[in-house]
């Protein structure tokens, strides 16, 4: 992560988490937690995604030893992302990234 502080899933306002969940309700999960659990892998291959595109959506499997929850927080706090949105065992997780170039940034509403 870029910044020094890790932001918490509490610093996205409620308008900023629907505006989100718009913005990912297309999209696939990308990353999958299997039966390993959260690995220095997986952490890895959220991390490389999510510099890349911002919003990443994830997928718990049901062979994951953890819940949906257990994993987002314990992913967030590791990659300094905020948990946008958790369903069943779908997780949704954002982190800005001010290097990617303006047009490819995800401007969310401020408040």
């Amino acid at each position: 992560m870029t910044d020094t502080a890790k932001p918490s899933a509490q610093n996205l306002t409620g308008k900023q988490k629907v505006f989100l969940r718009g913005l990912g309700h297309q999209l696939k999960p990308v990353v999958m937690a299997g039966k390993e659990g959260v690995t220095d892998a997986l952490v890895a291959s959220l991390d490389q995604a999510i510099t890349s595109s911002e919003l990443v959506k994830l997928k718990v499997q049901e062979s994951c030893p953890l819940g949906a929850r257990e994993v987002a927080d314990d992913l967030a706090a590791r990659t300094g992302a905020h948990v946008a949105q958790i369903i069943g065992r779908t997780v949704l997780l954002f982190r800005e990234n001010r290097n990617l170039k303006p047009d490819k940034r995800i401007r969310i509403p401020r408040g």
